[in-house]
């Protein structure tokens, strides 16, 4: 396995819509698993094949383990498409390619997505909370869409060294 380099916007590929996934083979399982290992080392919790310069409609997703000791839930989606989604809510989000960045932005309460898993067998999710949120982002991407598009005032985008002094101020004083 090896770690892609991850693109940064305004890196073009960011910005175009992906291509199918026209065979799954030994290069795109190991595509697969180099995309875990990048997500993994730069602290993610999805990467789209695009961020790493691959027009190619592939993500993953790796959702931490809500209690110690258990297991992240990895999702592979091969030619993933938004089916449903439903509900709103208010998020914080980043993306490891606008780096040090955070912004807050609308999201569905929960979505149902339909893909191919990294064998080629069709699945459908439905999901909530994080994995909802992190579907979302991932498909924007593969659509060609950055999350600061979608934030309503761009004014809430704030760097991750405020956040943290702020963070930091609040907790001395509560």
């Amino acid at each position: 396995m090896a770690v892609l380099r991850i693109r940064h916007a305004p890196d073009p590929v960011l910005k175009r819509k992906t291509a199918r996934v026209q065979k799954i083979d030994a290069a795109l399982q190991s595509l697969i698993d180099d995309m875990f290992e990048t997500m993994e080392t730069a602290h993610g919790v999805g990467l789209a094949a695009n961020q790493v310069g691959i027009s190619l409609r592939l993500a993953v997703i790796g959702i931490p383990a809500e209690e110690e000791g258990q297991p992240r839930q990895d999702y592979v989606l091969i030619n993933p498409e938004m089916i449903k989604k439903g509900g709103e809510r208010l998020v914080d989000e980043g993306c490891l390619s606008i780096p040090d960045y955070r912004g807050k932005l609308t999201r569905a309460e929960w979505v149902k997505v339909k893909a191919l898993d990294r064998e080629g067998k069709e699945f459908r999710l439905k999901a909530e909370g994080l994995l909802a949120q992190a579907l979302e982002h991932e498909l924007d991407h593969l659509n060609g869409t950055l999350y600061i598009e979608r934030m309503r005032e761009q004014n809430t985008l704030d760097t991750l060294t405020a956040i943290d002094e702020r963070e930091t101020v609040e907790a001395a004083a509560g």
